[in-house]
């Protein structure tokens, strides 16, 4: 069976972003933005998975909309919290790699669905 690209990236995604999460609230004590983060990060893949089982295409694309949007909420936080100095560039450039990928993925996904 052919391997589901987005939803590895996006299971790995979380489990980075879970990670994260983790980091900000034991070392920063940030509870606020890290948890939106969390939220986000971990809604996109599980709607992916959502997707795969729609009952129709409109369902699809909705199921794989949200996702978009949450991607896109994920990369607010995360610049965010890099301009607030909670995530270093370095990290930061890691996870926007991540999510910009996503972001792209997506957004080819939804698009070419809806024609």
């Amino acid at each position: 069976m052919k391997e589901n690209i987005i939803k590895s990236k996006s299971f790995n995604f979380a489990v980075d972003i879970v990670s994260l999460y983790k980091s900000l609230v034991a070392h920063n004590k940030e509870f606020v933005m890290s948890k939106q983060l969390l939220k986000s990060g971990t809604s996109i893949g599980a709607n992916i998975r959502e997707a795969e089982f729609a009952v129709s295409k409109p369902d699809f694309i909705n199921k794989m909309t949200i996702s978009l949007k949450e991607a896109n909420e994920t990369d607010y936080w995360l610049d965010l919290l890099n301009k607030t100095a909670y995530i270093n560039d370095v990290d930061y450039k890691r996870y926007k790699h991540q999510i910009q990928e996503i972001l792209k993925i997506l957004v080819s996904i939804v698009k070419s669905s809806k024609q």
